[in-house]
C-alpha cells in the first residue's frame, strides 16, 4: 500500500487563504501535500463547483455564487458529455476551475512520501445540488447512476495525473453529506447508499478513501472498500472509538486512518496545547488497545491532520496555518515517542 502511515501529516483541502502561493506553502509544509481548494480566492475554487465542471445540466451563477441543476439543460447537454467518455482531459479539473491544482502539478513532488488529491463525492454532490423544483438530484433515479459514473471518471483521471508526479499518490472522495444518510428524514436509505457506494468504489482506482468532518455511522464507512479514512477525531472521539470491531477489521485489511486532532477554529485552537492533544489522541489509542487492537499497528497505519477546515476565523488564515504547524509538531513528538522512522 503506497499510502504512508507512521503518523505523517496531511490536511483537509478547503482553506481560507486568498493567495494561491500562501495556500500552497501551507500545504507543502506537511509531509503529504495536496492541492488546496480556495473558495475565498474564487468561486470556481469551491469544492462543489469544481466537481460540477462539465456535468450536464449545471447552472452556475458566478455573481450570485449559486450552483443549481436544470433537467432541460441536462437533456440538451447529455449527448455531448457522453461523446467525451474516452477523453481524459474532459474529466480533469481545468485551470479555469482551479489555478491551484495546476500550480501544484507544476511542482517537483517526486521526493515526497506521497501526494494527495480530492474531489467531492457523488452522495454529497447529489444532496447539495438541487434541480428546478428544489429537489436534490440524488433523488432523481434518471440522474443518480450517471452522477456516480461521472464522478468516478473524474476521480480516476485526477489520480492518474497525480501518479505522474508521485507514484504514491492517493485521493480523497470528500463526503460531508454522508452523515445525512443516517437521518430518518434523508429520503436516501442506508441500503441504497451501501449499494450505490459499493458499485461506485468498484469503479474508482486505488488507492482512495473518504474524508469528512461530520459524524456519520462509522461502522458503515469502515466497512466500505476504502484504503484510507480521514475524520475529525477531536470532535467525534467517543462515537468513533466505540466502533472498535470495525476499526480492527479496517486496519487488518491494510487501511490507514487520518486522525484529525488539531482544531482550526480561532477560539478552540487558542485553548489547546500539544500536551493535551497528545493525551487526547493517546487515550483513544489506549482504549482501542484494551479492545484488542495493538497500538503499534494503529500508529503504523495512521496519519495526523487538523480536525476540520475553517473559512470564517476572524484572523483569516492565521489560525489554520498555526494548526498546520501544530499538527507537524505533534507528529514529530509522537513519532519520537513511538520510534517511528
Amino acid at each position: 500500500m503506497p499510502i504512508p502511515g507512521n503518523l505523517l501529516t496531511t490536511a483537509m483541502a478547503v482553506m481560507p487563504q486568498t493567495s494561491v502561493e500562501q495556500a500552497l506553502a501551507a500545504a507543502l509544509s506537511l509531509d503529504v501535500p495536496f492541492w488546496p481548494q480556495l473558495p475565498n480566492y474564487s468561486y470556481y475554487e469551491d469544492m462543489y463547483v469544481q466537481a460540477a465542471e462539465h456535468f450536464p445540466g449545471i447552472v452556475l451563477d458566478l455573481h450570485q455564487k449559486s450552483l443549481r441543476f436544470s433537467m432541460d439543460k441536462f437533456i440538451e447537454e447529455f449527448e455531448q458529455t457522453m461523446s467525451h467518455l474516452e477523453d481524459p482531459s474532459y474529466f480533469d479539473v481545468s485551470e479555469q476551475y482551479s489555478v491551484v491544482y495546476h500550480d501544484f502539478l507544476s511542482l517537483d513532488l517526486s521526493d515526497r512520501p506521497a501526494i494527495r488529491g480530492q474531489l467531492e463525492g457523488p452522495v454529497s454532490f447529489g444532496f447539495n445540488i438541487h434541480d428546478q423544483d428544489d429537489r436534490p438530484i440524488l433523488f432523481e433515479d434518471t440522474i443518480r447512476p450517471f452522477m456516480f459514473e461521472f464522478m468516478a471518471n473524474r476521480i480516476n483521471v485526477q489520480l492518474a495525473r497525480l501518479k505522474q508526479k508521485n507514484p504514491n499518490a492517493f485521493i480523497f472522495v470528500d463526503g460531508p453529506g454522508l452523515q445525512f444518510i443516517f437521518s430518518a428524514l434523508s429520503g436516501y436509505s442506508e441500503l441504497q447508499a451501501k449499494n450505490d457506494l459499493d458499485a461506485f468504489f468498484a469503479t474508482v482506482d486505488k488507492p482512495r478513501g473518504i474524508h469528512l468532518c461530520g459524524n456519520p455511522d462509522w461502522d458503515f464507512l469502515l466497512n466500505l472498500d476504502l484504503d484510507i479514512l480521514s475524520l475529525d477525531i477531536y470532535t467525534n472521539a467517543e462515537r468513533f472509538s466505540s466502533c472498535s470491531d470495525s476499526i480492527r477489521k479496517f486496519l487488518d485489511r491494510g487501511g490507514v486512518l487520518v486522525w484529525g486532532i488539531v482544531p482550526t477554529g480561532y477560539e478552540v485552537f487558542a485553548r489547546e496545547s500539544l500536551g493535551f492533544l497528545s493525551m487526547k489522541l493517546e487515550t483513544i489509542w489506549q482504549y482501542l488497545g484494551r479492545k484488542g487492537i495493538e497500538i503499534e499497528q494503529i500508529v503504523k497505519q495512521s496519519m495526523l491532520s487538523p480536525a476540520t477546515c475553517c473559512l470564517i476565523n476572524p484572523d483569516k488564515s492565521k489560525t489554520v496555518e498555526n494548526a498546520f504547524s501544530m499538527t507537524s509538531q505533534l507528529s514529530e513528538m509522537l513519532r519520537k515517542k513511538y520510534l517511528l522512522s
